[in-house]
């Protein structure tokens, strides 16, 4: 049986939705058969896409991301830690994916969503390995006191996409990071000190201080940023920057994760029948280094040299 004719069997807009809730595969497939996908995006758009900084007061550095209706708001807090053996002049990074009931109706409470930890892994391996920040730079006194980054992501809408706009909620929230003063008292121990050049109350610290560590707060030195771009794996068609709907009806996705210089650094395929072909997977790079040059330009305005 044929596809239903669009100016009889879907003629009223009750009809459109009735066919596509009941019929979701050939509602999608009868639009990617003209090469538009049912929000009128053409195959390999991605959806509009924001940033915004230092939404969280209370938080060293946080950012909110939206791709479309996808949001995610990420927010740092740095605190003291005594850095290992093995890396005396390293900090440490921690990265935490969250994803509450608000998000998703996919998601029940007291239930763990099963993307979390998965998609925490994969920003924490990206952020790691990519390079982007120098945990050198992290170090107060070697061997002795080095900041600890704590990154936790919420997402707040879960509509697709997820690691393209939590990676994207956590370059922004480490661009937006401003290192916390602090100074080193007689006692040999770091503390922090307040806008206004005092030391903050601390019953443990002894009040008296030296020359501060860090005289001003200051940003990270961010290099080689990663940037990712998921896409759908159907039959012949390849659909950039998926929604939800779209990734629980056609559900081969592979996402490419490319590096400063545009080129590919990781690859993620879930689920799915589809094999990755290299020509698919060639044709999804080139989406990707696309995507790159648009996210380049929404972040233009970061200093992230």
């Amino acid at each position: 049986m044929g596809l239903p004719d669009s100016s009889q069997d879907l003629s009223s807009e009750m009809d459109v939705d009735a066919f596509r809730r009941i019929f979701p595969l050939r509602f999608f497939e009868r639009h990617l058969s003209e090469s538009l996908r049912p929000d009128a995006r053409p195959l390999g758009k991605a959806r509009d896409t924001t940033v915004n900084f230092g939404l969280v007061s209370t938080a060293d550095g946080s950012a909110l991301a939206k791709i479309g209706s996808t949001t995610m708001l990420a927010a740092i807090r740095m605190e003291v830690m005594t850095p290992s053996t093995d890396s005396p002049d390293e900090g440490c990074i921690a990265i935490e994916f969250h994803m509450p009931p608000i998000c998703s109706p996919t998601v029940r409470p007291g239930r763990p969503a099963e993307a979390a930890p998965i998609i925490s892994k994969r920003l924490c391996d990206t952020i790691l390995s990519s390079g982007m920040i120098d945990l050198k730079e992290l170090c107060l006194v070697s061997g002795k006191a080095a900041w600890m980054g704590y990154l936790d992501i919420y997402c707040l809408d879960a509509d697709g996409s997820l690691f393209d706009a939590a990676l994207l909620s956590a370059v922004a929230a480490f661009s937006n990071l401003q290192i916390p003063v602090v100074a080193l008292n007689d006692n040999g121990r770091i503390v922090a000190i307040n806008g206004e050049g005092e030391e903050e109350s601390n019953a443990s610290m002894i009040t008296e201080k030296k020359e501060a560590v860090n005289k001003e707060k200051r940003k990270l030195t961010l290099k080689n940023i990663p940037s990712s771009l998921t896409c759908i794996l159907h039959k012949s068609y390849i659909l950039a920057d998926p929604t939800a709907e779209e990734e629980s009806i056609m559900d081969t996705l592979v996402t490419i994760i490319l590096d400063d210089s545009d080129q590919m650094v990781s690859l993620y395929k879930s689920g799915g029948n589809v094999l990755a072909y290299s020509s698919a997977i060639k044709s999804c790079v080139e989406l990707a280094r696309k995507r790159a040059k648009e996210l380049k330009q929404i972040l233009g305005e970061m200093d992230i040299d």
